[in-house]
């Protein structure tokens, strides 16, 4: 299984949305082998990584994986175990987080996000995975956190 995240780059983690966000990995990935595609820019981002961490500290078949949008990727990307490239580089280098954030998403068989408002690049990414009829797991829509 692969499992997407995005979210906004403002976003700022509390223990109640990292308690849901772990409790939909439980429930929709349990002890299955995963991959997480994580893409490592903004508060979303490093909170998804911290939160897919504590994860594999119970589920070991957890694998946390750096999709980078840029051929050069500038020394190894801390916390992951892997990084990848999607062969993107025949894109406008300008579109590259774009580019990348489509490929996360054809790849996936879950999006995790946080979106809590209709702009920006977060947003177009979950439309996209909408669109392509991912489940889609939104923690801004869940009630008590």
């Amino acid at each position: 299984m692969t499992v997407a995240f995005c979210g906004h780059s403002d976003f700022q983690g509390t223990n109640d949305v990292e308690m849901a966000f772990l409790s939909i990995l439980e429930r929709n990935v349990g002890d299955e082998p995963v991959e997480f595609y994580l893409g490592g820019y903004g508060g979303f981002d490093a909170f998804a990584l911290e939160c897919c961490k504590k994860y594999r500290e119970v589920y070991k078949n957890a694998l946390l994986v750096y999709v980078s949008p840029y051929i050069e990727v500038k020394g190894i990307q801390q916390g992951y175990d892997a990084v990848i490239y999607p062969e993107i580089e025949k894109k406008p280098l300008r579109f590259a987080v774009v580019y990348r954030n489509r490929y996360m998403i054809d790849k996936a068989d879950m999006v995790v996000a946080f979106i809590s408002r209709p702009f920006g690049g977060a947003y177009k990414t979950y439309s996209y995975a909408k669109r392509k009829k991912k489940k889609i797991f939104n923690l801004a829509e869940i009630e008590n956190i």
